[in-house]
């Protein structure tokens, strides 16, 4: 019987094989390039915490860089209340994902500390993760080995306004955090984002949020103030 190809059957027809066929190769392509992505994220993860701990990296010699610097074997993770949890490897926690979970209590949240050793002293990397207005926000923070003061910062976003509040991604902007007090006397103390160029100065617990970018200037406040109470929590414990 000859297959009318004029007809409204045919037509659907032809359409729902071509969806089933160009679904199973998109499929396959994403199968295939799934092991290549999560090796150019755990790079650009590696190429991140260095560039927190002020070390500058590229992708071919990250992973050489941090080996270099980090011992895993160093690294923890945390609770809520600061306390180490056992047998689980820092690298392996995803905060993006666990940030998106809604479902997850926030007190049941992985916390990662990266152990470093950079000319010989100690340094403590801190994840972070958060909103800005169009999106996640996230990023690194240093934590030099009196536990209290910053050493290095590196912030980062997926769709926030070029020119406003993906400013925060820029030296200018993360490195005011550098010199900045996490606590005192093992009393956790914010860091606030200023609107009135109040900002600059050492240690003022202030920096200068971006021109035009306030909800994300607020929204890196957000994310700072709330993780970093986590590991103010481990230090006064170590």
């Amino acid at each position: 019987m000859a297959i009318n190809k004029e007809s409204t059957g045919y037509t659907f027809l032809f359409a729902i094989m071509l969806v089933v066929v160009v679904g199973a190769a998109l499929a396959s392509i994403a199968t295939g390039l799934k092991p290549y992505q999560e090796k150019n994220q755990a790079i650009k993860k590696k190429m991140d915490i260095l560039g927190a701990l002020n070390i500058e990296s590229t992708r071919k010699n990250a992973n050489d860089k941090y080996e270099e610097y980090i011992n895993s074997e160093d690294c923890v993770v945390l609770d809520a209340e600061g306390n180490v949890k056992e047998g689980k490897e820092a690298f392996d926690i995803d905060i993006k994902q666990q940030y998106r979970d809604k479902k997850l209590d926030p007190k049941d949240r992985d916390y990662p500390l990266y152990v470093a050793k950079v000319d010989g002293k100690t340094k403590f990397v801190i994840p972070l993760v958060g909103s800005g207005l169009w999106g996640p926000i996230w990023g690194y923070i240093a934590v030099d080995e009196d536990k209290e003061t910053i050493y290095g910062a590196k912030f980062d976003h997926k769709t926030e306004t070029p020119g406003l509040g993906a400013e925060i991604k820029q030296p200018f902007y993360y490195e005011q955090y550098i010199g900045e007090k996490i606590s005192a006397g093992g009393e956790f103390k914010e860091i606030k984002s200023v609107k009135d160029g109040s900002g600059k100065g050492p240690a003022n617990g202030k920096v200068d949020g971006i021109t035009g970018g306030t909800i994300t200037s607020k929204g890196v406040e957000e994310m700072v103030n709330r993780t970093l109470q986590v590991y103010v929590k481990y230090f006064n414990k170590n």
